[in-house]
C-alpha cells in the first residue's frame, strides 16, 4: 500500500486527522480517513501475592467508570519502556524491578494508527503517584485470575488491559478456564 496523497482536517493536542489517498495492494485506490495517535504503553503490574494493579479510572467518552491497567501515552521521542515506568508510578505510585515486553496491540487498526506496548512489571517497590489534573483514578489491587476473570466475562472492557492481563497471565503460567 502506498499513499498518494494525504489532507489533513484537524490537529490537536493528541491526535491529528487526515484523509489519505492509498494505493491498495489490489491496484484500487481508496480514501481513508485516518487518526494518527502516538501510541502508548499500558502496565499489568503483579506483586508477590499474584494481585494485579488495576485503576477504576473515569473515562467520559465511555460514559463513567472503566477497569483499565495503568497507562499513557508516549511522549515524543520517548522509548515505550520509559512510558510505561512513568506511567506506573504517576498513576499507580509504583516502580517496578523487573520487567517483560507482552508484544503490541492496535487499538482500532480499521482507522487508528495507535500502537500499544504492553509490560509485565514484577517486584514493584512504592513510589509516590501523581496523576494529572484531568485524570479521575482509583488503585485497587486484585488477583490476576479475578482480573482475567472480568476480561472474559466482559465486565472489563478496555482493550488494552484485556489483552495485557491474558499476555501477563499466559506468561506466569497462569490456566483459565473456559467459561
Amino acid at each position: 500500500m502506498s499513499t498518494v496523497n494525504s489532507t489533513q482536517h484537524y490537529r490537536g493536542r493528541v491526535i491529528s486527522v487526515t484523509v489519505d489517498d492509498v494505493l491498495l495492494p489490489n491496484g484500487r485506490q481508496a480514501a481513508l480517513e485516518v487518526v494518527h495517535h502516538p501510541g502508548g504503553a499500558a502496565v499489568v503490574a503483579v506483586n508477590d501475592l499474584q494481585q494485579v494493579c488495576l485503576l477504576r479510572q473515569y473515562r467520559y467518552v465511555a460514559g463513567g467508570f472503566i477497569w483499565e491497567l495503568p497507562a499513557g501515552k508516549l511522549e515524543p521521542a520517548e522509548p515505550p519502556a520509559s512510558t510505561a515506568r512513568r506511567e506506573l508510578v504517576e498513576e499507580a505510585g509504583l516502580s517496578a524491578q523487573r520487567w517483560t515486553e507482552l508484544g503490541t496491540m492496535l487499538s482500532s487498526p480499521g482507522v487508528f494508527s495507535e500502537v500499544i506496548h504492553l509490560f509485565l512489571a514484577q517486584d514493584l517497590v512504592a513510589a509516590r503517584a501523581q496523576p494529572e489534573d484531568h485524570e479521575v483514578l482509583e488503585v485497587h489491587w486484585m488477583s490476576l485470575r479475578q482480573a482475567c476473570e472480568m476480561a472474559l466475562s466482559g465486565e472489563l472492557r478496555d482493550a488494552k488491559s484485556v489483552t495485557g492481563l491474558l499476555r501477563a497471565a499466559h506468561r506466569l503460567g497462569l490456566v483459565l478456564s473456559a467459561a
